[in-house]
C-alpha cells in the first residue's frame, strides 16, 4: 500500500470519527496529505485520545469542551458535529447554549483582561470592568465545569490573568490538577486539529 493511500485512509478515518462526512479538504490538510502521513496519524491518535480515552472527563464533558473550542475557533462543521455528539452523550440544549455563551464571555474577558495585564497601568486596573457576567452566578453546567470551560478557552486564547484566575476557581470548586491538565490538553489538541481542518 502506498504512503499516499495510507495518508488518505487515516485522514478519512479521522473525519469519520469526527462525523464530518461533508468536509471539503482545506489547503492545510491537503498539504499534509500530499507529503506527511506521520503527522496525520499522530493527529488522529491525539484527537482520539482526548475525546475517547479520558480519565478525568466523562464523554459528555469532553464533547462539550470540544464544542467550546470549535465555537471559539469559528469552525461551524465541528461545532455542529460536537453539538450532535454531546446531545447523544446526554447533554441538553441548555448546556449547549451555555457553552456558546461561556465561550463568548471568555472572548470578551480574555481581550479586556489581557489588555489590563499587558499595559499594567494603575488607571486601567482601578476602573471596574463593567462587563455583565450574570451567567457565571448559577450556570446550567454547574460552577466547576463552567469554570473549567472558561479555563480551557482562556488557555486557547492566551490570557495569563484569566488562566490563573479560572484555574484557581476550578480547584476551589473541587476539581483536581489532573482534571485541569486533561481538559487543557483537550483544548490544545482541538486547536491543533482545527489548524489543519480550516
Amino acid at each position: 500500500m502506498s504512503e499516499s493511500i495510507i495518508q488518505n485512509e487515516t485522514f478519512s478515518n479521522l473525519l469519520n470519527d469526527l462525523q464530518l462526512s461533508d468536509y471539503a479538504v482545506s489547503a492545510n490538510a491537503q498539504a499534509l496529505l500530499d507529503v506527511d502521513a506521520k503527522y496525520i496519524r499522530d493527529l488522529k491518535i491525539n484527537v482520539g485520545n482526548v475525546l475517547n480515552n479520558t480519565q478525568y472527563l466523562n464523554k459528555k464533558e469532553a464533547l462539550l469542551l470540544a464544542l467550546a473550542v470549535a465555537v471559539n475557533e469559528k469552525h461551524t462543521a465541528l461545532s455542529e458535529s460536537f453539538s450532535r455528539q454531546a446531545l447523544e452523550a446526554g447533554a441538553n440544549e441548555g448546556e449547549l447554549a451555555e457553552i456558546v455563551a461561556c465561550t463568548s464571555l471568555m472572548n470578551t474577558n480574555n481581550i479586556f483582561y489581557r489588555f489590563r495585564h499587558f499595559t499594567d497601568k494603575e488607571f486601567y486596573q482601578n476602573h471596574p470592568a463593567g462587563i455583565k457576567m450574570s451567567i457565571m452566578m448559577n450556570p446550567v453546567l454547574g460552577k466547576e465545569f463552567f469554570e473549567l470551560v472558561s479555563l480551557v478557552i482562556s488557555a486557547v486564547n492566551g490570557c495569563e490573568l484569566c488562566v490563573r484566575s479560572h484555574e484557581q476557581s476550578v480547584l476551589q470548586h473541587g476539581s483536581s490538577e489532573a482534571r485541569v491538565l486533561e481538559a487543557v490538553k483537550l483544548g490544545a489538541v482541538l486547536k491543533g486539529l482545527i489548524t489543519v481542518l480550516a
